[in-house]
């Protein structure tokens, strides 16, 4: 994985250093990124970052509940938010119908999957915190990796 990672680095450092790169790049895959990423690492990026640090440093259990809170928590808080939100949090563009949609999808799936209870909970709540929060670290990131540092301390004491 981490040839990989490092070959992805390569590309976008590339990428944002060369013009014409970044013009054939966006032809390739304009349609999948978002116009930030244009001048910024791509999604994909940040979640191979995210996926290698929860591999290296978390049990597999809590890591496959960490990387699907952020595939099925933060893009249920995406469309139910934009569709439905009515209640954005001061200063932001998160709304709580999102953060709400976040919360149940994870703790839904965690219980589906056979997850205890509390720790359920308790990474569903950490990534919910996680998307909602101001801080200035890409979602792909943070859902994750906050998530599954909450599961693994519950786990020690539950």
């Amino acid at each position: 994985m981490l040839v990989v990672f490092v070959l992805m680095l390569v590309i976008e450092f590339y990428r944002l250093w060369q013009k014409s790169f970044r013009k054939t790049f966006w032809l390739i895959f304009g349609m999948v990124l978002r116009h930030k990423e244009l001048y910024d690492f791509t999604g994909a990026t940040y979640l191979f970052f995210s996926s290698m640090i929860c591999i290296a440093f978390f049990p597999p259990e809590i890591t496959f509940f960490a990387l699907c809170f952020l595939s099925l928590g933060d893009t249920s808080a995406a469309m139910i938010g934009l569709n439905f939100g009515k209640r954005k949090y001061k200063n932001s563009n998160k709304t709580l119908e999102g953060s709400l949609a976040c919360f149940l999808v994870c703790f839904i799936f965690a219980l589906c999957f056979k997850a205890d209870p509390v720790i359920a909970l308790i990474g569903a709540l950490g990534a919910t915190l996680a998307e909602a929060s101001k801080l200035s670290i890409d979602d792909n990131i943070k859902i994750p990796v906050f998530s599954a540092l909450l599961m693994t301390i519950t786990g020690i004491f539950v």
